[in-house]
């Protein structure tokens, strides 16, 4: 699935959705670190208030006062409590306190001031404010009133923004699209789903044309559910339909509706809902659907109360839709087999669309798609590129086109030619490659080796993908690794297939024990897919003889904790160990055949491994010429 980028366009002026904030940002009165810190700060200046002007910068010494009293320059004294005002009979004005067990004209008689100068004093005395028990009431209740300033603080956050936030706990977080807001891509942006395109396509046409169904009595589906593999174009085919029909599009995911408070979820889904239907006609896409949609009661503790609700209010809200009110649900997932059935009833997601993964045709569509706009040399051939990337999906690609763009850029070049494209493949399937990861000699040929075998025997066996490249640089967690060449896609595998893919995965293990006379560690990864391919076919594809055409497995394993506890096992212990005894069959007969191919092979094994040594990297050309080479030269013999 690809898409073709479009810059957006946007009003000047500001969009409003039901119930949202009219300014992202929010009116700076409204949040709540505001009031918190507001509340401190009066707090802080009520001690400063009423404390008096006492605490100014102006505070004296009593003995700065009495001075002023023998040079006969205070014209009034104020007493208030323990603070003491002295205005001068300049106009300036003194402050001090008073010692708290004496009086101040006892307090200046023992700092030289005479008796006659201290009762000529015109000294008033005035009650004081009672600051302390205001204070101390204050500081009572500050912490009540931080608690409670913290506490709208998070429920503001939690409400997602603008005014009254705290009554938007429970209102739909889901972003509604529309006008110049609304998506802009079509179905002539999506490759690669032409089945798919043409599923969704009804529902534009309904969207569009509603009274052509109803006179014929047709009811559209209500729910359309896409299912496929993460980066097939889900999301994007959904954009597409809103894009094809120009009607409002609410985008919401499976996760924004359950909350950690009991309620909300449900809440949530009746907003979204009761916002659609005053938007009608409209889609409503939720992304990721299986987060809120699973099966209900699964679980070591029976289920998620508050997963179950919110489940619950999408099933009774999807039932409460009438045929008129022109409103579309789709869905994506890519765990369908998860979801709970109630949810995949007609009436419901009565409709599903499959968004597989492209074939070879889609994949070149795809690129040609993410190729627009792009400089491209002459010699460049999406075909080629498209047989060498079977199994990737649309954002694949997409990463594809952009890693050899950037690839160009970095080696200044005008164009992306065919060398940029190609090693973008195996930075996306292996990542970058790691030069800087250096080993010793030893570890180089055990590695070439193990490269080697792996190649040679694929190229041997005739149900195996064709050899693209050996490399021994390192690429991710692989120290070297074959690039398969597939030259079809293939939906359906054979026994044979499946037996000449386990003699390929174990001949670099096999190599290593021909040269080295022991294995490695770096099969590993090899040994864990032999294992698990082989107990598949004993199990899942019935290609045993003893065992015969029964599945004893299923396919994916349990998605829930405890269900597999609960589950018991459908055959005997007897038949286990049978399923052993195949496993263990299968893969030493696939063993036998590696090692049977690359003693046969010898001098080609050691040929590949040591240009490898040389060169680190061999591509398809290469390889087949020193394959080639090796079988014209005389067979020399092999180690036993």
């Amino acid at each position: 699935m690809a898409d073709q980028k479009k810059p957006s366009q946007r009003n000047d002026g500001p969009q409003r959705a039901p119930g949202g904030p009219t300014n992202p940002g929010g009116n700076w009165l409204s949040r709540g670190w505001f009031w918190i810190v507001l509340i401190i700060l009066l707090v802080i200046g009520s001690r400063y208030l009423f404390n008096g002007p006492a605490e100014s910068n102006n505070l004296v010494g009593l003995d700065r006062v009495a001075a002023a009293v023998q040079a006969d320059r205070v014209e009034s004294i104020v007493i208030q409590g323990e603070s003491v005002t002295v205005t001068l009979k300049d106009g300036a004005r003194l402050y001090t306190r008073k010692e708290t067990a004496e009086s101040l004209l006892d307090t200046l008689g023992r700092l030289g001031v005479s008796q006659a100068q201290r009762e000529a004093l015109p000294v008033r005395v005035e009650s004081a404010p009672n600051s302390s028990a205001i204070f101390s009431w204050l500081m009572m209740l500050l912490p009540m009133l931080l608690i409670f300033g913290f506490f709208i603080f998070i429920m503001r956050q939690a409400g997602g923004g603008g005014q009254n936030r705290a009554l938007q706990f429970g209102r739909s977080r889901a972003r509604k699209m529309e006008g110049a807001d609304r998506p802009t891509v079509t179905f002539a942006d999506v490759a690669g789903s032409d089945e798919a395109k043409q599923e969704l396509a009804e529902v534009v046409e309904f969207l569009k044309e509603p009274q052509k169904f109803a006179a014929l009595g047709a009811r559209i589906p209500k729910g359309v559910l896409m299912v496929g593999a993460p980066g097939t174009g889900k999301t994007l085919l959904a954009k597409a339909v809103a894009g094809e029909a120009g009607v409002p599009f609410f985008a919401s995911s499976g996760s924004e509706f359950v909350e950690m408070f009991v309620g909300v979820g449900a809440s949530r889904v009746r907003d979204l809902f009761e916002q659609a239907k005053k938007h009608s006609p409209c889609i409503i896409f939720v992304d990721e659907i299986d987060a809120v949609g699973r099966h209900r009661g699964a679980g070591m503790g029976g289920g998620n109360d508050e997963r179950e609700q919110t489940l619950n209010q999408i099933l009774v809200e999807m039932d409460g839709f009438d045929t008129d009110t022109n409103i579309v649900i789709i869905a994506a997932t890519n765990r369908p087999d998860i979801l709970d059935p109630a949810l995949m009833r007609p009436g419901r997601f009565d409709r599903k669309v499959m968004v597989d993964r492209p074939d070879r045709r889609g994949r070149e569509a795809i690129l040609n798609v993410h190729a627009r706009g792009k400089p491209l040399a002459s010699d460049i051939d999406l075909g080629i590129i498209a047989a060498q990337t079977a199994g990737m999906v649309g954002a694949d690609l997409e990463n594809l086109v952009n890693e050899a763009a950037i690839l160009a850029a970095r080696r200044n070049k005008r164009n992306i030619t065919m060398t940029e494209l190609v090693e973008s493949i195996e930075r996306v399937m292996a990542g970058p490659a790691r030069r800087s990861r250096v080993l010793d000699d030893n570890d180089r040929r055990i590695v070439a080796y193990h490269e080697a075998g792996h190649a040679i025997v694929m190229e041997e066996l005739s149900h195996t993908e064709s050899v693209g490249k050996i490399t021994i640089v390192s690429r991710g967690q692989a120290l070297g690794y074959v690039m398969p060449l597939p030259e079809e896609d293939s939906n359906l595998r054979s026994r044979s297939e499946y037996e000449d893919t386990l003699a390929g995965l174990l001949a670099g293990r096999v190599a290593e024990e021909i040269m080295f006379a022991e294995p490695s560690t770096s099969a590993a990864n090899d040994l864990e897919r032999v294992t698990k391919v082989a107990k598949a076919m004993v199990t899942r594809f019935g290609m045993s003889d003893v065992i015969g055409p029964m599945q004893l497995q299923h396919g994916d394993s349990n998605p829930f904790m405890g269900m597999e506890i609960g589950e018991q096992r459908t055959y005997s212990e007897e038949v286990a160990r049978k399923i052993d005894r195949e496993v263990r069959r299968i893969v030493e007969t696939a063993y036998a055949r590696a090692r049977e191919v690359l003693t046969r092979r010898h001098d080609q094994l050691v040929l590949v491994a040591e240009t490898l040594l040389e060169r680190e990297v061999l591509d398809r050309q290469e390889f087949l010429k020193i394959f080639q080479k090796a079988d014209a030269a005389p067979q020399a013999a092999a180690p036993a």
